[in-house]
């Protein structure tokens, strides 16, 4: 069997090794199947071939897309620009790709459309989802209830479709939940792999991250710990079943 390629983005140890233990756990991954690839730390080897990989997962990070290239910390800036020179391959010859939350920012900054703060932010914590009539339909997003709640919590969003992707998942605060493009690149803008412990771990790490006031951090945690999200990993298990 084909390994899948794990791009990875954040910059801190514990929350990097909590994602990558979440994502081999929601998509039933061995660890032996995946090539795991830290950015902050690491650069791509200089002979990958993405078509050696049955997919690539990209997860998230605390870096935004939308901001100046200025504002932008070296290594946040380092790290996506590696994953942007990959997306004209992986959307040209339409290659097996699951974007977890930063990876939707990618993809549609790469179509060329506008990925920005300027509406559409969401506030830290669950948020009920609904698939759309392409979604009901779509190999991946098939099996998914009508409606189900998701973890998110972002500075920016994509604010209008990408040029040729589809709409498969939408949300209250946010239309664009989760997009495909071609028939094999897929992005979102939750977090497939959170549960509630996965969160509560993000909600320390990053409270001073600006993503919600300090003091609010308590009872976000305890309001992850009450919510129901079970149905988002089925993407991450899809994935895999399907590509793998």
């Amino acid at each position: 069997m084909s390994r899948f390629l794990l791009l990875q983005l954040r910059p801190e140890t514990e929350a990097s090794d909590s994602e990558y233990r979440a994502i081999l756990d929601k998509a039933g991954l061995p660890a032996a199947r995946v090539h795991r690839v830290r950015l902050d730390r690491e650069d791509l080897p200089a002979n990958l071939d993405l078509a050696d990989y049955a997919g690539t997962i990209v997860g998230g990070g605390p870096g935004c897309v939308s901001d100046a290239p200025r504002d932008k910390d070296p290594v946040e800036r380092r790290i996506e620009e590696t994953i942007l020179r990959l997306m004209p391959r992986i959307t040209a010859q339409d290659l097996p790709f699951m974007g977890c939350c930063y990876g939707i920012g990618i993809l549609a900054h790469h179509l060329g459309a506008e990925v920005s703060k300027a509406r559409f932010a969401e506030p830290v914590g669950p948020v009920t989802c609904y698939t759309t009539p392409e979604g009901a339909s779509d190999p991946l997003t098939v099996g998914l209830p009508a409606q189900f709640d998701a973890f998110v919590g972002h500075k920016e969003a994509v604010q209008h479709l990408p040029k040729g992707a589809v709409h498969l998942v939408s949300s209250g605060p946010c239309p664009y939940q989760m997009i495909r493009y071609g028939e094999n690149v897929y992005a979102t803008q939750f977090h497939p792999e959170a549960d509630a412990a996965e969160f509560e771990t993000r909600i320390r790490i990053y409270r001073h991250r600006g993503y919600f006031a300090p003091e609010e951090a308590d009872a976000l945690i305890e309001m992850c710990r009450t919510a129901r999200v079970t149905e988002p990993a089925r993407l991450l298990e899809g994935f895999v079943a399907r590509y793998g």
